[in-house]
């Protein structure tokens, strides 16, 4: 990894223990979820990561919140980030960018392919600064073919994908999935991606291109219905969904998911409803016969499910049968798993002040990863970083002239 010990030293040091990615270094030059978040997956890791923003700020901070001083998207997204504010037309600021990346041992950005060339940091001018740079670029549909200069969108995406269609009831139109799926799939992508080409440098000695796009991001999430056998018919059930009992049923009180495919599980279902004849009966022995008979088996199942509210049978089927109360976002703040996870993280944001958000998606044992920050403010540490590329610089000067006397 990057000779850590000579490299300007930025502001903020993570605190706590060492992750798998301490003394990397990361430039986030993106906006939106998909890259940056690639990126906080990264910092989760020990990773050190410079958001770098134009003047406006990342694009996210401007959307729409009931969280009043600052994007709730951004703030989510963006944990454990040094904010650098950089004009990159600006011949300065792009010379303060260029000395960040002397040292840096991963670049990530999402601008449309033909812009980074524009500003001057496209992959092979920046090689040419830093061998060794990893360079992440983050786009809608790849960096070739006819629709390579065209901005991509998370349900944009999903539209043209399949994923809508799948989404929606055979009888309706085709219906969003909301959670924005691709850009935080892209996200794993980018993490994934970046930490597979560290890797290999530590090998070769040197970095290389990294590709990420949306497109193939929703087709990756596909791969189980990317399948077209020889002989098959363009129109054919590609679908997983098993249908009829796995789903969302109503109870007493709530709604709960059920999924009982198994031999084992079906069995224990049936028992604890008080239907052990459906178990019995070889018309429903598999999950294909119970999807074409769902007709007369879930009026049985949901007639059933009304003798108890959704938590209350959530709690008698225990580990027998997998199930969950349909229940809000907020309930997992406090939820005893949630929280023996270790998941929930305090945060003090300078202009939101004291929050509980998400912390980390990947658990260590032996490197367990630094303490999460919140994300900073717009250009909260320019000022900072500037100081110590000047120090730095001066250092060296004194170095060089020390060597010549």
């Amino acid at each position: 990894m990057s000779e850590s010990a000579n490299r300007t030293a930025l502001p903020r040091g993570r605190t706590g223990a060492a992750g798998p990615l301490s003394g990397i270094r990361v430039l986030d030059l993106s906006a939106y979820i998909a890259a940056p978040y690639g990126c906080t997956l990264l910092a989760d890791q020990g990773a050190e990561v410079v958001k770098i923003e134009p003047p406006i700020g990342d694009t996210l901070r401007h959307y729409p919140s009931t969280l009043e001083a600052e994007s709730r998207a951004f703030v989510g997204i963006n944990r454990s980030k040094l904010g650098v504010v950089l004009d990159l037309k600006q011949a300065d600021d792009l010379q303060t960018l260029l000395e960040l990346v002397h040292d840096a041992d991963v670049l990530v950005h999402n601008f449309r392919p033909g812009v980074a060339p524009r500003l001057g940091i496209d992959y092979e001018t920046l090689r040419a600064l830093n061998p060794r740079l990893i360079y992440c670029a983050v786009s809608g549909y790849g960096e070739s073919g006819p629709l390579a200069q065209k901005a991509g969108y998370d349900q944009v995406l999903q539209t043209m994908t399949g994923m809508c269609h799948f989404q929606g009831k055979p009888d309706g139109p085709p219906e969003i999935v909301y959670g924005s799926v691709v850009d935080y799939y892209a996200a794993s992508l980018v993490a994934g991606g970046v930490a597979s080409a560290l890797y290999e440098r530590e090998r070769s000695g040197v970095g290389q291109y990294v590709g990420v796009s949306l497109l193939r991001a929703a087709l990756t999430m596909q791969s189980a219905r990317m399948v077209w056998a020889e002989g098959e018919p363009r129109e054919i059930g590609r679908e997983m969904r098993a249908g009829g009992v796995t789903g969302i049923h109503p109870t007493r009180d709530g709604y709960l998911y059920l999924s009982a495919n198994t031999p084992h599980f079906w069995r224990a279902l049936c028992d604890k409803i008080g239907l052990p004849e459906l178990a019995d009966n070889e018309k429903y022995d598999t999950v294909r016969k119970r999807s074409q008979h769902a007709a007369e088996i879930v009026p049985q199942l949901r007639a059933a499910l009304q003798a108890r509210s959704a938590l209350e049978w959530e709690a008698s089927f225990g580990e027998e049968v997998p199930c969950a109360t349909a229940r809000r976002l907020e309930d997992m703040f406090d939820e005893p798993q949630v929280q023996s996870e270790q998941m929930i993280a305090e945060f003090e944001h300078t202009r939101a002040g004291r929050y509980r958000g998400f912390a980390r998606a990947i658990k260590f044992t032996r490197t367990p990863g630094p303490e999460p920050f919140a994300a900073p403010a717009l250009g909260e540490h320019t000022d900072d970083v500037r100081a110590a590329l000047r120090r730095d610089a001066t250092d060296a000067a004194a170095s060089t002239d020390d060597n010549h006397r």
